[in-house]
C-alpha cells in the first residue's frame, strides 16, 4: 500500500492509494499516520477493505502533500554508507555504520520549501532511501528480526549545511538539524510492496541537471543490517525514520559547483517510491 498525508501543516489527513491510484480517506479509522497507526497496520487487511469499497474516496486535487509520517519520534541518519560518496568526501570506508540524529522538526513534506539557514553558506542535498519503523525494535538479533520491525520505505532528502557540519566544531548534527532539512515522501510504501530494498535506483536533479544517479545496491551496510545495528544502541519505535546514506554526486564532491541557493529546485526520484521536489528559500 501507499500511504500519505494531505492538508495544511499540522492538519494533515491520512490517505491510502489503491492499486489504480484512487485515493481513499483513512481519517474515519485513524487520527493520523503515526507510530500508533503503524504499530497496528496490516497492509493486507487494508488492501482488502479498499477492494471491498469500505473506504470513502478522497479528492487530492490542489491539496498539499505532507510528510507520510506525522512528526517522527526521531530521525536516525547513517553517514558515508556508499563507497563512492565516502571517496568523494575524502573519508575512509567506515568499519561500522556511522550514526547521527536529526530532530523531528526537520521533517517536512516532499514539495515544501527548504530553507537555507541563517549563516548558511554551503547548503547541500542528499538523495536517500528512508526506512520507516512499524514495530518496536531493541537488540535485534539478526536480519530476519530487523525485517519484522520495518513498516515501509520513502524518499528523503537529507539536506545538510556543510559549513555547519565541518567548520563549526563538534558533531555532524549542527549541519543536519535546521528546519525543513528532511523533506520526506510523497508516500510511505509498505514493505510488502518493495521486493528488494537493495535494488532501488535513486536519482537527484538540481535545476534540471542530473547530479546523483545511484542504486541502493551500492550501500556499504544494507537496510536490514542498518536496522539491526541501530537497535543495539537505541530503541527503535513505531514512526521512527532512518535515512540510509547517499550515493556520490553531492555538491561537496563536485569542486567548482555552487552550493544550493534560494530559488534552486531539487528533485529526487526512487523507483517505486515516487518523486519529490523542493524550491529553496531563505530562513
Amino acid at each position: 500500500m501507499k500511504l500519505l498525508r494531505v492538508g495544511p501543516p499540522g492538519a494533515e489527513r491520512p490517505v491510502v492509494l489503491g492499486q489504480d491510484g484512487t485515493a481513499y480517506d483513512l481519517s474515519g479509522r485513524a487520527r493520523d499516520i503515526d507510530g500508533s497507526f503503524l504499530a497496528g497496520l496490516d497492509p493486507a487487511a487494508l488492501a482488502r477493505d479498499v477492494a471491498a469499497g469500505l473506504l470513502p474516496e478522497a479528492d487530492l486535487a490542489g491539496r498539499r502533500v505532507g510528510a507520510p509520517v506525522a512528526r517522527p519520534g526521531k530521525v536516525v541518519g547513517i553517514g558515508l554508507n556508499y563507497r563512492d560518496h565516502a571517496a568523494e568526501a575524502g573519508a575512509p570506508i567506515p568499519e561500522e555504520p556511522v550514526i547521527f540524529l536529526k530532530p523531528s522538526s526537520t521533517v517536512v513534506g516532499p514539495y515544501d520549501e527548504v530553507l537555507v539557514p541563517r549563516g548558511g553558506e554551503k547548503t547541500d542535498y542528499e538523495a536517500e532511501l528512508a526506512i520507516v519503523i512499524g514495530r518496536t525494535g531493541r537488540y535485534l538479533e539478526d536480519h530476519a528480526a530487523a525485517a519484522e520491525v520495518i513498516a515501509g520505505y520513502a524518499i528523503a532528502n537529507d539536506v545538510t549545511e556543510r559549513a555547519f557540519q565541518f567548520e563549526r566544531g563538534g558533531q555532524w548534527d549542527k549541519g543536519k538539524s535546521a528546519e525543513t532539512f528532511t523533506p520526506l515522501g510523497p508516500w510511505l510504501v509498505t514493505a510488502d510492496e518493495v521486493a528488494d530494498p537493495q535494488r532501488l535506483p535513486l536519482r537527484l536533479w538540481v535545476n534540471g541537471e542530473l547530479r546523483q544517479d545511484g542504486s541502493t545496491a551500492q550501500m556499504i551496510f544494507p537496510v536490514l543490517e542498518i536496522v539491526r545495528y541501530a537497535s543495539r544502541f537505541m530503541v527503535l519505535e513505531p514512526g521512527d525514520v532512518i535515512v540510509t546514506g547517499t550515493p556520490a554526486g553531492v555538491t561537496l564532491g563536485r569542486p567548482g559547483t555552487p552550493f544550493l541557493a534560494p530559488g534552486d529546485i531539487v528533485e529526487i526520484e526512487i523507483d517505486g517510491l515516487g518523486r519529490q521536489r523542493q524550491v529553496l528559500g531563505k530562513a
